[in-house]
């Protein structure tokens, strides 16, 4: 299977940092042999970078549909922490996003992705009860 994102990603504002799935967003994932569908009004805020000036004026707002791909494997844990970790690396380098920057991201929630990958299964109750 080639990765490949499958559709366009389409996403309403809501609040603060939170947006909201408006259609259907797929993603076809080498790393995981499937797609991963992520559903109508599924909630994310997209890549969580760091506030620091320099780092969020290079990495900032980049990679917003591998982000969430990322979010939803977190929230719904359809898989572990580091397998979802290589699927958003695998879906920012299908972006095309430079190689250091992809790595920065990536090492970004290897390190730091501990505390959300446990919160995501409340998060998804929480953000989707809708």
């Amino acid at each position: 299977m080639k990765s490949a994102f499958i559709s366009k990603l389409v996403v309403v504002k809501l609040s603060g940092e939170l947006w909201e799935v408006s259609e259907i967003f797929r993603y076809a994932s080498r790393t995981l042999n499937m797609v991963v569908e992520v559903p109508l009004r599924f909630i994310t805020d997209f890549a969580s970078v760091p506030r620091l000036p320099l780092m969020y004026a290079w990495v900032g707002n980049l990679a917003q549909e591998a982000a969430v791909i990322h979010d939803y494997l977190y929230q719904k844990h359809l898989v572990g922490k580091a397998k979802a970790d290589r699927v958003f690396l695998e879906a920012m380098k299908v972006l095309k996003i430079s190689f250091m920057k992809r790595w920065v991201m990536y090492l970004g929630v290897v390190v730091g992705g501990w505390k959300a990958y446990a919160s995501g299964p409340d998060r998804f109750k929480i953000f989707n009860q809708k």
